[in-house]
């Protein structure tokens, strides 16, 4: 056996579908927050969320993420823990049912991380042996710091909760460790897991009984688990193929490289020219789809802005520069459409967090 298990994606920005979203938009809505004000930022609508066959990129769902952090953060402090638990099985589809039907528990996590990119994480799990336990490490080093704290939680509450559903009883676990302060809502998070988790560790870790892996699942059925993972694989096949055209000039729209990395987004002449193209047939072809060239580079420029004022020390005008923007009025008017707030006071709402 390896001595660690990685998954096959190395990191959080893969395509994904619709029902984190839409999960997401449900849970906030129960709390007053409207869908409207939790899609803002993006080009999806209420409409798009019931749509099965949908396909979004990670950065449209981390969107939505920073919509609910900044609506309910503060009014409910265990955000992450109570949204990761709303993940039941039910919620991966086709890959949802392939774990059910797998014949261990074992099995399903090796399955799991080599088909990593059907679920909704943004941190990675990595597991490993150690004596008396089987640990997975959650990576969440490229996680943007804004929503770190509620995606660990989430992401570990979703695995913990669809652990418990393929078992059928709830998982306990043998402990468990966070790398952020003890919180006020450590005794029900406790609870929920079955052990006191340590906080301010160096890093985010959940350890499992190795016995529990080896337990035959309730619903396992040798020739369903054959047949989830065909489909599984043509699932991945297809998303990895699927380019539709707002993928195709959103990816040209977002510069790679990191903070330092940042440059103006390129125009709609540019893209079209990239895509072989006259920017007549792109402006039709995104219409097709729903979207604008405007509308996608909104949405990126509104992702680029807070990763840099929450991860860089660039001022707002250099900010606004490297958006693109000729002056940095005109970069902060459109901050305030995007978000109800300056771009300073966004970062310093962020720094005091």
């Amino acid at each position: 056996m390896a001595t660690e298990q990685h998954p096959a994606v190395r990191n959080w920005d893969f395509p994904r579908g619709m029902a984190s979203v839409a999960l997401m938009v449900g849970y906030a809505r129960e709390y007053g927050v409207a869908a409207e004000v939790m899609l803002r930022g993006t080009v999806l609508t209420e409409r798009t969320l019931a749509d099965p066959d949908a396909q979004i990129d990670a950065r449209t769902e981390l969107a939505v993420i920073r919509n609910l952090v900044r609506a309910l953060g503060t009014e409910r402090p265990a955000l992450g823990v109570e949204v990761g638990r709303r993940y039941h099985i039910t919620t991966f589809g086709i890959f949802g049912f392939a774990c059910v039907s797998s014949p261990t528990l074992g099995e399903t996590i090796a399955f799991a991380l080599r088909y990593l990119e059907l679920s909704f994480t943004f941190c990675l799990p990595v597991t490993h042996w150690e004596p008396g336990e089987f640990v997975a490490d959650i990576h969440d080093e490229l996680v943007p710091p804004d929503v770190r704290r509620f995606l660990v939680e989430r992401d570990v509450l979703a695995m913990h909760q669809v652990m418990s559903d393929l078992l059928g009883r709830p998982l306990t676990l043998l402990r468990a460790e966070f790398d952020y302060p003890e919180p006020e809502y450590a005794d029900r998070l406790a609870q929920i897991i079955g052990v006191r988790p340590r906080f301010g560790q160096p890093q985010n870790l959940f350890a499992l009984d190795p016995t529990v892996l080896e337990q035959p699942l309730p619903q396992a059925n040798e020739y369903t688990w054959a047949m989830c993972l065909a489909q599984c694989r043509e699932l991945v096949h297809r998303r990895r193929a699927r380019t539709g055209i707002a993928a195709e000039v959103r990816e040209r729209l977002v510069p790679r490289g990191g903070a330092d990395g940042y440059a103006a987004p390129l125009g709609i002449d540019a893209v079209a020219r990239d895509l072989n193209m006259s920017t007549r047939t792109l402006r039709r072809h995104l219409d097709a789809v729903g979207t604008s060239y405007r509308s996608l580079l909104d949405e990126v420029r509104r992702t680029l802005a807070e990763e840099m004022l929450t991860a860089t020390p660039l001022s707002v005008s250099d900010v606004a520069i490297r958006l693109g923007y000729a002056e940095a009025s005109t970069f902060i008017y459109a901050f305030k459409r995007w978000t109800g707030t300056t771009p300073a006071s966004y970062r310093r709402e962020r720094v005091r967090k």
